[in-house]
């Protein structure tokens, strides 16, 4: 039988990931803000998903992730407003909230092959940013919408201009995980899993 040492994963890999999902389940802690347009809340969540994917890597970050999807599947209350079990699945924002695992193994995807490989600061906190763009927020939206349109009877046209009353507190959610994630690169020499 093979031990985790032997497969690459390292007690540092668990703590990350169990650190980063707890930085998601924190950052719920702020109260959602609903809008009338779509039955979808504003919270700081998606954040921890940029953050997860341009910190940790590709893996790290969708397991990350995936270990605030799972600890909601059973019941626990780790999303914004208190929300988990089941149901929240069924809901309006069962695709945004599926759609956090792809969103945070594209961004760390694009940071590990793309933004990590650029010298230059200004270059790389760029590529961060289209990274952090690409996976926390056209990556999310894509799995989001279509299942808001799905779960709340709303035509997909609508149910996507609804969706567009995001982008701007996404790209200030993407501008702050670059700053962060920038500034991690900087100062500590992490390798991206």
């Amino acid at each position: 039988m093979n031990r985790p040492q032997e497969r690459g994963i390292t007690t540092r890999d668990v703590v990350l990931v169990a650190l980063f999902a707890a930085i998601i389940v924190a950052l719920g802690l702020v109260p959602p803000i609903t809008i009338g347009i779509v039955p979808v809340p504003i919270t700081l969540q998606t954040l921890g998903v940029m953050l997860a994917g341009a910190v940790l890597g590709p893996v790290r970050g969708a397991l990350a992730c995936g270990l605030v999807v799972l600890l909601t599947a059973i019941g626990l209350p780790v999303l914004a407003g208190g929300r988990g079990g089941l149901g929240v699945f069924a809901g309006p924002t069962g695709g945004y909230l599926v759609g956090w695992i792809p969103g945070a193994l594209v961004t760390g995807l694009m940071v590990k092959y793309w933004a990590a490989r650029l010298t230059r600061g200004w270059a790389k906190a760029g590529a961060i940013l289209a990274a952090c763009v690409a996976g926390g927020i056209v990556v999310v939206y894509a799995l989001g919408i279509p299942w808001l349109s799905v779960s709340s009877g709303l035509p997909l046209r609508e149910a996507a201009l609804g969706g567009m009353v995001f982008v701007p507190g996404d790209l200030i959610k993407a501008v702050a995980a670059t700053l962060v994630a920038h500034g991690v690169a900087r100062s500590y020499s992490m390798e991206l899993k």
